[in-house]
């Protein structure tokens, strides 16, 4: 089983040093440190529970430089089932510990002698096998799978108590094994793709050396391929991929197929007939047609799925939330996590890092959105995974809009054919409205000052109507050097319709250092007091303040309209 690159985890300055060796091993990997007490990690966190916890529930191998009972207590409340877990491993501060915790299936103790070995110390490993046989006999390579984990424990064991073993197959991996070998032995290590019944005596290891082409769409397409495989004689195990014409990128049966039959989907250049999109998997693999929608092809060794044509291309257009990280979304943690591509305004894309060195960066300027629209797709078509970077929702005044206008302005079936994502974050006006209170618990009216791309006309007629309406109002865009008195108009049109009483909240950088939170009145209310960064909330007829046991005060909009319901 195969991971992504780690997340280191450190609690102190002390343990820097020795994240930064981890790095050495591991290029790529972020050091998350604790907000306050380290300076110099690639990631700050307030949340170390949380953090671990979202971590492991991402399948990310986690090197935690702390105490292993710490990081025991703080995961056992989402521990899954033995065989699914991320590798684990606590090591100590000063690199003189290394304990694998969780994960040996998944490579745990694989990577536990390699930080051991560099740092010069001993792993405490304590899985029998591995200790016996210098190997874990149940995490073949990549390209490999197990075929029973089950009976593969119970084969272990009749090795651990005594028997003998032999390889029948390559398993190159083993070479170096302490294995107790004997060409006679009954029990035996079978490494092939055909189809074999499962035995007490055999530990079945499938090279992932099977491609299926399909046409294209069919109907219950997962019982398909497995019939095909099952009269070709070949374990599904074995499967490692499926292989489809780019003319269907877009099929979702075929990509629902896919995932039921857990490979990889990819897609080459259009052909005559599945035979021929058979034959594009790899020039030493054999044929096999077994019907005209259906062809299977296969290798004599595990194939690399990476070299075979291309995936569908993915663009996800992402928010980031108000900048600070808790209040980031976890779906769009994952999506920076498997990013090949990051587009967008350079301070936002700034936000969203650090990134892996295999991670491209592409930073325009903020005027430059149909252009990093289009960037986008023409990535994305490629094959790419591709995220644009929006602050806050990128729906509220952000890139959702834009590079949905560049889809609807295209007649590309490249770009159309791209599996296209918009993922929500929490927007200013909502972050700004929690720390206040709940100043939009009622109906309320999102809007932005800025008449860079509507005439100001629009402006001031939207304004006075959702004034005249009594909505609670949120201010984007409010002011700024080039466009410094509409907000002052903008209050002359409000102040028709609301009382000089009428509370005001100013957030300036929230969820982000330095932010800012003030509650006035409309009255007092000044464009001087606003620039580009704050968001504006200005109350209804029915918003309220009282006073916070820390002086300040909470702002609400009661969700009651004219007299309080009764009860």
């Amino acid at each position: 089983m195969t991971h992504s690159t780690p997340a280191i985890v450190i609690l102190g300055q002390g343990a820097l040093v020795t994240a930064r060796r981890l790095q050495q091993i591991y290029p790529g990997a972020q050091i998350h440190g604790l907000s306050g007490r380290v300076e110099g990690a690639d990631r700050t966190y307030e949340d170390f529970g949380g953090t671990l916890r979202d971590l492991y529930q991402q399948d990310t191998p986690i090197i935690a430089l702390c105490a292993a009972g710490i990081v025991i207590r703080t995961l056992a409340p989402v521990l899954l089932e033995k065989g699914v877990e991320p590798p684990v491993l606590a090591v100590a501060e000063d690199g003189s510990a290394v304990v694998p915790l969780l994960g040996g299936l998944g490579g745990v103790n694989v990577m536990a002698r390699t930080i051991a070995s560099a740092f010069d110390v001993a792993a405490a490993i304590t899985t029998s096998g591995e200790l016996r046989f210098g190997t874990c006999l149940l995490n073949p390579p990549s390209g490999y799978a197990l075929g029973d984990l089950e009976q593969g424990k119970r084969f272990v064991s009749d090795l651990l108590a005594g028997h003998s073993v032999r390889i029948d197959g390559a398993a190159p991996w083993l070479d170096q094994a302490q294995l107790p070998e004997n060409p006679q032995a009954q029990r035996s290590i079978h490494v092939g793709s055909a189809a074999r019944a499962l035995s007490a005596n055999e530990l079945l290891i499938y090279p992932r050396s099977v491609a299926v082409a399909v046409s294209g769409d069919m109907a219950d397409l997962p019982s398909i391929v497995r019939s095909a495989l099952q009269q070709a004689n070949l374990a599904l195990p074995a499967l490692a991929c499926l292989v489809a014409a780019d003319t269907a990128m877009a099929s979702s049966s075929l990509r629902e197929a896919a995932i039921e039959l857990g490979v990889p989907l990819r897609f080459v250049s259009a052909a005559s007939d599945v035979a021929q999109l058979a034959r594009s998997v790899s020039p030493q693999a054999s044929i096999i047609a077994s019907s005209d929608e259906i062809a299977i092809a296969v290798s004599d060794q595990p194939l690399d799925v990476a070299q075979i044509g291309r995936p569908r291309g993915r663009l996800a257009v992402i928010g980031l939330g108000p900048g600070a990280a808790e209040l980031m979304v976890p779906a769009v943690k994952a999506e920076l996590t498997r990013a090949t591509d990051v587009l967008g305004y350079e301070t936002y894309v700034r936000m969203a890092g650090p990134f892996r060195d295999d991670q491209v960066q592409h930073c325009t300027d903020n005027r430059e959105e149909m252009q990093r629209a289009r960037h986008a797709f023409r990535l994305a078509a490629e094959g790419r995974s591709v995220i644009v970077v929006s602050s806050g929702d990128p729906g509220v005044f952000a890139m959702a809009a834009a590079v949905l206008e560049a889809l609807h302005e295209s007649a590309d079936p490249a770009w159309h054919s791209v599996d296209l994502e918009i993922l929500p974050g929490v927007s200013a006006s909502l972050a700004t409205a929690a720390q206040a209170g709940a100043p939009l618990g009622h109906d309320f009216c999102v809007m932005s000052l800025s008449d860079n791309l509507k005439p100001w006309s629009i402006i001031e007629k939207r304004l006075d109507l959702a004034a005249e309406a009594d909505l609670a109002l949120a201010f984007y865009n409010p002011i700024s050097r080039a466009r410094p008195w509409q907000l002052g108009r903008a209050l002359e049109i409000i102040a028709q319709h609301r009382t000089p009483e009428t509370p005001v909240v100013l957030g300036r950088d929230i969820g982000r250092p330095g932010q800012t939170l003030r509650t006035i009145t409309l009255g007092e209310l000044t464009p001087d007091q606003v620039d580009m960064r704050t968001m504006v909330l200005i109350g209804s007829s029915t918003t309220c303040t009282f006073a916070r046991a820390d002086g300040r005060q909470w702002v609400y909009t009661p969700r009651w309209y004219g007299e309080k319901p009764v009860g």
